[in-house]
């Protein structure tokens, strides 16, 4: 199991990971987009760039590292690295999902984002996630609950919410990993910060995850910013959103 240390959100920032094992996304190399239509530009980092591209279909690191590296970036750059995508896209036999997909998932500029969404084009049948959502949670010996929360994205990549809290009362550390591989993503017998998680159903679990969130707010605590992923599961609980804007 994966819980990347990148883009992560808690609450206690040394909060134990326990045994969830966790990858470092600026591992992997991003290869600096070449510009299209230059005659003279070097073929064989076309070659490197187009081979990285088509790896963001099977690895979530790859995948995880394009959304950072493209985060980091101007405007202007952004533009380019867009163009370049829009560019090298047909060349590859991959979902064009797999390569906007990330883009898309941190971007915020409406206009940048209407233009992934027209080059990304329909969605293909093969890019549809075959399973839906899913939720773990355990309890340890001192009353603390740990759980997860796992929805799909595209292809076989689901994005984690795991989450150690004081039932009812309030969040001890919160993590979000945006992009993970399905096989990587915890499950029924994983252990994460000591504690055994079982699957359970994933109404019950958002249900109790709602009031941890309405009585950590009434405290006066800033909610973790990893928890606003996940709005729209909290929304079909019933609660206020507003109250997820109130976060660190």
């Amino acid at each position: 199991m994966a819980l990347n240390a990148i883009a992560s959100d808690s609450v206690m920032p040394d909060a134990p990971g326990g045994q969830a094992e966790r990858s470092d996304a600026t591992a992997t190399p991003v290869v600096v987009p070449s510009t299209p239509g230059v005659p003279n530009a070097d073929r064989r980092v076309m070659s490197a760039w187009c081979a990285w591209l088509g790896t963001l279909a099977t690895n979530a690191e790859a995948a995880l590292a394009s959304a950072l590296a493209y985060k980091q970036l101007d405007e202007p750059a952004r533009d380019s690295w867009l163009t370049a995508v829009e560019h090298d896209a047909d060349r590859l036999h991959i979902p064009r999902i797999a390569v906007f997909a990330p883009l898309l998932a941190v971007e915020r500029d409406p206009e940048r984002r209407s233009r992934i969404l027209r080059s990304m084009g329909p969605a293909d049948a093969v890019a549809t996630p075959r399973l839906g959502a899913y939720a773990t949670a355990g309890t340890g010996p001192d009353g603390r609950r740990v759980a997860t929360v796992t929805t799909p994205l595209y292809l076989d990549f689901v994005q984690v919410l795991a989450c150690a809290y004081l039932p009812k009362s309030r969040f001890l550390w919160v993590r979000h990993d945006p992009i993970v591989g399905r096989q990587a993503a915890p499950g029924p017998g994983h252990q994460i910060d000591g504690v055994v998680l079982e699957a359970i159903p994933v109404k019950p679990l958002v249900d109790e995850l709602a009031h941890v969130v309405v009585a950590h707010a009434r405290s006066g605590r800033l909610l973790p910013d990893g928890l606003s992923c996940f709005a729209d599961l909290f929304d079909a609980a019933g609660l206020d959103g507003s109250l997820l804007a109130h976060r660190d």
